[in-house]
């Protein structure tokens, strides 16, 4: 991926290099400084600068060529309160702005609830004849400032951006700025996200103060103060409302450019609407985020720069499916839940350069979407997300969690909720506002989701991320989205509406422990694994069930917990410092792609079983099935006969003709496949000629928008399609073809591919050779293997023999009740297989649920017993004992070796 040319951004840039060396500081010397020492180190924080830390132009969207970056080193002191600034006195400890007060980069690294900053500067000679701007990029929570003791304004909120024109309370030579601040974090109702007094678990340090950059710029008297950018693909141009200071009714020209080079410009009037015309726009995507340049200048001569993506955001039933979508296609969101925070800084990154990192590792990764968690961050954090092509799901830092949210909260929530939205509308990267995170500090939320609609209809509102785990309101329906929370997972509790699209906001949480953790006790994940290579193989085998719910269950996007381990959470594909990758990245980014393969038809996973399922509106209960031989589609569900169900039920092969395409094998004829003759599609056994040519299928993009369509490789140009229930082989003749070409590559209605028969007593004998006088028995609750003939006591044959039930949490799968414990089945818990009693809950009847498949080893009457929630993850004997295991893990019991025969049972007659 290239980087577009930037030339305003670099105009910027080469300004600070110019300005920032005449910058006086009077507080003492920078030497004097020393920071504390973090927790933990990152590689980027023996990289800051003391003198001049955080040095890039500070905001992307709205450039000036001068600027004066006033971060550094400041005096500092905590106080009772902040009604008195200590003007004119020297305060006793030094503090870096803008690094947190509790950060070790701050070099205070202790809370404070009431603090005062100092510190002196002069302005420029060149900026005589101007009005000065003094910014702030955000100051958490409550602000005063006053500048040569005057005091310029009272400033509420954590995230947003503020400023103060301080023209008139400057003076020749050098002037006196004093911010004070006060930040209760949750000891009162503020937006405080993450942050916890008493910290700890999934709660974090807090980071009150100044933590984003303070600057001062020169402007006119009438300034622009505002970009906000609206792409209109459809209209071919740029909406743009320009926001001014003093300068109301001016007329405003804008410039679109691309390369330097002026591809459209238009006139408008400040606070209002009007289209810059952008032709033949290059749209903006994950997999080519090009940005043109904007140029935009007052009447009364202000001029700035900034940058816009054109693209499209909505949503639209594909498929049958009501799906997200960007420039009019469905483009499946796969995120990780971003935290932004950082050992040596808290929330504030401690170079650019770190920012970036964690979006270029999240991008490599495969992840085309981030979803920031309750935080905001600072707008290059914004600038490089768009350069880099990843959505953004934007949460709104959450009140305090457990308890009911007052009045004066509610005030200040929904204020610098519209303070977000407001300031980040030219974000061409955010595709959803998140107002409500898991019910924390919620109040109201059909009406903060339409209120945030309000404000910014052209984006989707997720009105609470994980409403079905931790919302105590029943679920209003309003907003754009479905958002449910599953730990492991993934997984979806509730099916797509005609108005609301299904993601999964949150799941894995995997963890792993490693010599690089923050040093405090309660390490917290939702699954530990034991080293590197357990934790990439659970990772993948969690992930890759994602292909079947977004075919089967419609799932349109996902978060994975989380991109590094943050404090006590070792959940992070990186530990905290960044310093260790804990996954195999290379694994990472191949399931990654297999999942967006899937999720945009053009790949189908093989050696699977699947089903086919109409897309055309008002037939999508239909499957395609052979019956007789022929194709045709039929309703078929999980209530249906056996039959039915497995004659709509294939084995995915890879293609006969072309093993980049595909076969479909059926699941109750071995050996026959969907083929066309004379058009007509059939279940048929390969005859030789062009059979394997006729019976190979190229997968394609949804004809439709959504699913899947089939290419025949042989006729290319011409896809399967149903045509009056038969199943035919055509070219498009229009009408409802693209539908009826389309289908979804659903979970398989019968997910079993060998048979037992349900209420039938079994045994299941070991294959391993030299072992396979041992038998699968339970002892002690624990299964385990045991050398059993029908001469052993009748106690360990009995053990050794199970009653094939249909299983709990799918009946075409099975569960195994034990013989002379009735009601007592095997389970897995731990990875080992064992026997208990059914609880009635979800998880015991997935625990207890194994799919028969073929013996991994081959051979004439065995079966490999697949976990239906740890799909990949087989019975397995080791040792004696018995584990669900997969092949090459990095369990103990897992690993290659005898594997495939260890993973393989003789379907024996009872013991007992």
């Amino acid at each position: 991926m290239t980087a577009h040319p930037r030339r305003l951004l670099a105009i910027a840039a080469a300004a600070l290099t110019a300005t920032a060396g005449t910058l006086v500081a009077t507080t003492g010397p920078a030497a004097a400084f020393v920071p504390k020492t973090p927790p933990m180190t990152t590689p980027w924080t023996g990289q800051v600068s003391t003198a001049n830390p955080l040095p890039e132009y500070p905001r992307p969207q709205l450039t000036r060529a001068d600027w004066q970056s006033l971060n550094g080193i400041w005096q500092f002191t905590g106080a009772s309160n902040i009604n008195t600034p200590p003007t004119g006195q020297t305060l006793g400890e030094e503090i870096l702005v803008p690094y947190p007060i509790e950060s070790a980069l701050s070099g205070i690294m202790r809370r404070q609830d009431f603090s005062y900053y100092r510190r002196t500067f002069t302005i420029p000679a060149g900026w005589s004849g101007r009005n000065v701007q003094l910014n702030f990029g955000a100051v958490d929570w409550q602000s005063k400032v006053w500048v040569n003791g005057t005091l310029l304004g009272t400033h509420e909120g954590g995230y947003d951006k503020f400023s103060y024109d301080i023209t008139s309370a400057l003076r020749a030579g050098s002037n006196e700025i004093i911010v004070g601040v006060w930040d209760p974090t949750d000891s009162q109702d503020i937006p405080v996200g993450k942050q916890r007094i008493n910290r700890g678990g999934i709660f974090y340090t807090p980071s009150s103060g100044i933590w984003q950059t303070v600057w001062l710029e020169p402007t006119n008297p009438a300034r622009i103060t505002r970009l906000d950018t609206t792409p209109n693909v459809s209209a071919g141009g740029l909406d743009l409302i320009v926001q001014a200071a003093n300068a109301g009714g001016q007329a405003v020209t804008a410039q679109v450019l691309s390369g330097g080079t002026v591809v459209g410009s238009a006139t408008g009037t400040v606070g209002s609407s009007f289209r810059v015309p952008v032709p033949n726009a290059r749209l903006w995507t994950p997999d080519d985020p090009f940005l043109y340049d904007l140029r935009v200048t007052l009447g009364s001569g202000d001029a700035v720069g900034g940058y816009f993506g054109m693209r499209s955001l909505g949503k639209a039933m594909l498929g049958g499916v009501l799906r997200p979508t960007l420039n009019g296609k469905f483009v499946f969101q796969l995120g990780s839940l971003d935290q932004g925070y950082w050992p040596d800084g808290i929330s504030t990154a401690p170079t650019d350069a770190a920012l970036r990192f964690d979006l270029e590792q999240q991008k490599s990764l495969g992840f085309n979407m981030v979803r920031k968690h309750i935080k905001v961050e600072n707008d290059r954090w914004f600038y490089h997300a768009d350069r880099l092509g990843l959505m953004v799901w934007q949460d709104m830092p959450a009140l305090a969690s457990g308890r009911e949210p007052s009045a004066i909260g509610r005030t200040r929530f929904e204020k610098e909720l519209r303070e977000l939205v407001d300031e980040h509308k030219g974000i061409t990267s955010i595709v959803q506002w998140v107002p409500f995170n898991e019910g924390w500090g919620e109040y109201d939320a059909g009406r903060i989701a339409d209120l945030v609609k309000s404000w910014d209809p052209t984006r989707m509102v997720n009105h609470n991320s994980g409403s079905n785990c931790c919302d105590s309101d029943p679920d209003p329906g309003n907003g754009d989205v479905i958002d449910d929370h599953l730990y492991v997972g993934p997984g979806i509790s509730r099916p797509p509406t005609a108005t609301r699209f299904v993601v999964n906001g949150e799941y894995g949480g995997l963890g792993l422990r490693t010599s690089r953790e923050w040093p405090t006790a309660g390490k917290f994940a939702y699954e530990w694994l034991p080293d590197s290579n357990a934790l990439t193989s659970r990772y993948v085998q969690i992930t890759s069930r994602m292909t079947d719910l977004i075919n089967a269950n419609g799932l349109s996007g996902s978060v994975y917990t989380e991109p590094t381990d943050v404090e006590e959470e070792l959940n992070g594909f990186f530990t905290y410092d960044r310093q260790q990758q804990k996954m195999d990245f290379a694994r990472v980014r191949a399931v990654h792609q297999q999942v967006l393969g899937a999720a945009n038809g053009s790949t189908i996973s093989t050696g699977k079983l699947v089903s086919l399922r109409v897309t055309t509106p008002g037939y999508t209960n239909r499957y395609l099935r052979h019956a007789a031989g022929a194709a045709r589609t039929d309703v078929v569900s999980t209530s249906s006969s056996t039959t039915d169900r497995q004659d709509a039920t294939f084995w995915v092969r890879p293609g006969l003709s072309n093993a980049a395409c595909y076969s479909f094998e059926s699941r109750n004829f071995p050996g026959q496949y969907l083929r066309h003759r004379n058009n007509r599609v059939y279940r048929e056994a390969n005859t030789g000629g062009t059979f394997a040519a006729d019976a190979t299928f190229c997968g394609r993009a949804g004809l439709s928008g959504g699913g899947t369509s089939l290419e025949s490789a042989n006729l290319p140009g011409s896809y399967l399609r149903h045509r009056a229930e038969e199943v035919w082989v055509e070219q498009s003749n229009g009408g409802s073809f693209a539908n009826d070409a389309t289908w979804t590559v659903a979970a398989p209605l019968w997910r079993s591919g060998a048979d037992l028969t349900v209420g039938q007593n079994r045994s299941f004998r070991v294959t391993t050779a030299g072992y396979d006088t041992r038998y699968l028995r339970h002892r002690d609750s624990l299964a385990r293997t045991d050398v059993i003939t029908t001469g052993s006591p009748a106690a360990d044959r009995q053990d050794a023999t199970f009653t094939v039930r249909a299983g709990l949490a799918d009946n075409s799968c099975y569960t195994f009740e034990s013989v002379n414990y009735p009601g007592r089945y095997l389970r897995h818990a731990g990875y080992r297989l064992q026997t208990a009693a059914n609880d009635g809950t979800a998880t015991f009847q997935q625990d207890a649920t194994f799919c028969g498949r073929p013996g991994l080893n081959g051979g004439a009457g065995t079966i490999s017993l697949e976990s239906i929630n740890y799909p990949g993850y087989y019975w397995r004997h080791y040792a004696e004992a018995v584990y669900i295991a997969t092949n090459g893990g990095g369990n103990t019991w897992d690993g290659t070796g005898s594997y495939n025969a260890d993973a393989t049972w003789n379907n024996a007659s009872p013991l007992g």
